[in-house]
């Protein structure tokens, strides 16, 4: 399969290390080549207080990992000629009419000028002037003060999408990229559009014609026992970004699984929503791979996994978190996309679609190597430790 099984054991060692550090408290990772397993290894625990083993079928959250599904989910409709990218999302959701966003150097949330309102586009490609609460920067500092995250505890969908809609945006939709919760209102779209719930729309489309029987937005009947527990390196909140102290310990357990809200959630929430199992998640990545599985025309993910930016993310002044690196990096719909391997300065190649989770997850699909990966650990916030380069390292190190 091109691959050394020598140095493919280093990735065992690489993790068990992160295990034996008290960095993860458990992790997975699954690699496929051309459709066919190539490496699964599991390490440490799900739940450190219970003892219980971080195994192949272990449930996690898998946070940011959800907006890539919800990507498609929209690609799905708009194939359906149901409506275009460059629509306004007031189409869909009128609260975002009329829209404002902060002037250029904005110190206060009332200093806003008139803008147009995004577009679909400008949710797709965090390019639409909303933002995350642990960003830095006003509207952040806003959306923070009004408890606008989207949490499974959270309420309806339809709720917290006009909350958004009333807070002014952080800049002119299209002149700049920040990480943001416009995947989330997107979510929103898709349930106006089909008049179906996300979940549903999620069930009848995508999880139930690709098997992922145990991805949903709480954890599966029957599944609370595999379910993991979250930890933080963060003494206080681990989203605060902004204010991120160490902790001691290193791991501590900031969402139990047997109190989770993620057992029976509120919110269907598009941008990060959804928990499943790594081999399910593999079957996602895989249709990716291999061009829709009859759910999406091939061409229409050809043209989500390529640049859709002016140039790389570092080039459109983002100030904000992200999941991946910016330079050398750009951005398709729902995730990332390497346009240059040494700019983005880990071994990659050029194309190589991506995204991870606030809890440390993370996916890539290669279209030069035929490889599809899954990372799968439970630790926030995902800026922690180095994880994702090294693992990339690891295994481009494998092949021969």
């Amino acid at each position: 399969m091109g691959f050394d099984s020598n140095r493919l054991g280093r990735i065992g060692d690489w993790m068990q290390s992160y295990v034996d550090h008290n960095r993860f408290a458990g992790c997975s990772v699954l690699v496929a080549q051309a459709g066919r397993e190539v490496y699964f290894n599991a390490t440490g625990q799900r739940d450190v207080e219970a003892g219980k083993p971080f195994e192949r079928d272990t449930i996690a959250r898998i946070y940011s990992m959800t907006k890539p599904i919800t990507s498609v989910a929209i690609m799905m409709l708009a194939e359906r000629g149901l409506f275009h990218l460059d629509a306004p999302v007031s189409d869909f959701i009128p609260a975002f009419a009329n829209m404002e966003c902060l002037i250029p150097r904005a110190t206060r949330i009332g200093q806003t000028e008139p803008c147009q309102t995004p577009t679909l586009h400008h949710l797709l490609t965090h390019t639409s002037g909303l933002s995350y609460p642990f960003n830095p920067g006003v509207l952040a500092k806003a959306m923070d003060e009004h408890d606008i995250l989207f949490r499974a505890d959270q309420g309806s969908l339809a709720e917290m999408t006009d909350r958004v809609a009333a807070l002014p945006l952080a800049f002119q939709p299209g002149s700049r990229w920040e990480y943001s919760v416009s995947i989330d209102v997107l979510g929103r779209v898709v349930e106006v559009v089909s008049g179906k719930t996300l979940e549903q729309f999620f069930v009848d489309e995508i999880l139930g014609p690709l098997g992922m029987d145990e991805t949903r937005f709480s954890v599966p009947k029957g599944a609370q026992d595999r379910f993991a527990a979250l930890y933080t390196p963060l003494a206080g909140s681990a989203y605060a970004l902004n204010e991120a102290k160490p902790s001691e310990p290193t791991l501590r357990c900031v969402d139990r699984p047997e109190q989770s809200p993620f057992l029976k959630a509120e919110m269907h929430s598009g941008g990060g929503g959804l928990v499943g199992t790594i081999d399910d998640y593999l079957k996602f990545t895989e249709m990716l791979r291999t061009g829709g599985a009859g759910l999406i025309s091939p061409k229409t993910l050809d043209f989500m996994m390529r640049n859709h930016l002016p140039g790389d993310i570092a080039s459109m002044g983002p100030a904000s978190f992200a999941e991946q690196p910016m330079e050398g990096m750009g951005f398709g719909l729902g995730g990332a996309v390497v346009m240059n391997p040494g700019r983005v300065r880990v071994p990659s190649s050029v194309g190589d679609f991506s995204w991870g989770g606030m809890a440390s997850t993370f996916f890539w699909v290669d279209p030069v190597l035929d490889l599809s990966v899954v990372f799968f650990t439970q630790l926030a916030p995902s800026s922690s430790y180095p994880a994702r380069p090294q693992l990339k390292a690891l295994i481009h190190g494998a092949m021969t």
